[in-house]
This record gives C-alpha cells, structure tokens and sequence, in this order.
C-alpha cells in the first residue's frame, strides 16, 4: 500500500481561490498516472491522508480510483496505524511520501518512506527515498516508478 501527503507532493503547495472564495489546486497527470499503474500493474492500493479538508482533493481521490482518502487529519500517524489496522497489513507494508513536519510521525513508522525534493530539510533528513522532482511535478510517480521497479524485480 502507498499512502501520500497531498498538500506538497500530489500539489505544488500553491492554491488558487475563484471568485467565490473556494480553493483550487493544481495536480499533476504524471501523479495521477503512478496510482493508475500501482493499480493495475500490481495491485498495489493508494491512499491520501492530508490535513486539509478540501472538496478538490477528494474529487481528485475519486477520479483516481484511491480507496482511502482521510481529510483533516491532524495527526497523520495515528491514521496510518487506523488503516494499517483495517486492512490488516503490518506498518512495514506501507509505503509513504510527505513534505513537512506534520509527515514526520506517519514517514517514522512506514516501512518505507520518501519526500520530494523541495520538502522541508528535516523531512529529507527522516526520508529513505528523496525524489529529485519537486511536489505536485511528478514526486509521486517517481517514487511510484521505485516501488513498481522494486516489485516487478522481486
């Protein structure tokens, strides 16, 4: 299972605000295109959890096909070891990527973890992985592509 932060790895961390006030954000193709092949070249599930509580992730999630998507999670640890528990899977079969500090407790108790390139010093210092693409350019399918070449060569 490969869980993700959104804010900073599936988005650049930038938002837009129409006219209403409502947020808009920015995703990456290339991103949406690593869910699609954990999907159905392996099987591998995908999940969000992110602190925010917005309408556009979620819509994005379901678009996707990503069975778990958690919004307004304040603590982001807590909610891995709540799905790990769900389905049954040891922490060390989860697979995590974020950017900033409130990822820290969650990428501790992955099995692996990893961080765009533009995440916070702190983060890359906690991260097996650094992707060399930024947040919301292609961080997720990087670390996608990793997971897929480890998998189809075990």
């Amino acid at each position: 299972m490969v869980i993700t932060d959104c804010d900073g790895v599936l988005t650049d961390c930038g938002v837009y605000y129409g006219a209403q006030g409502e947020i808009l954000k920015r995703f990456s193709i290339r991103d949406g295109m690593g869910v699609e092949r954990l999907r159905t070249l392996t099987g591998i599930v995908t999940g969000i959890v992110t602190g925010e509580q917005s309408p556009s992730v979620k819509r994005r999630a379901e678009k996707l096909g990503i069975e778990e998507c958690h919004l307004g999670i304040a603590d982001k640890a807590a909610a891995l070891q709540s799905i790990a528990r769900r389905r049954t899977l040891p922490l060390a079969a989860i697979a995590y990527i974020g950017d900033d500090v409130n990822d820290l407790g969650a990428m501790s108790l992955a099995g692996l973890c990893a961080c765009p390139t533009d995440a916070l010093p702190e983060v890359k210092n906690c991260a097996d992985f650094i992707c060399t693409q930024a947040g919301g350019h292609g961080a997720f399918r990087e670390f996608a592509e990793l997971i897929l070449a480890a998998h189809i060569n075990s």
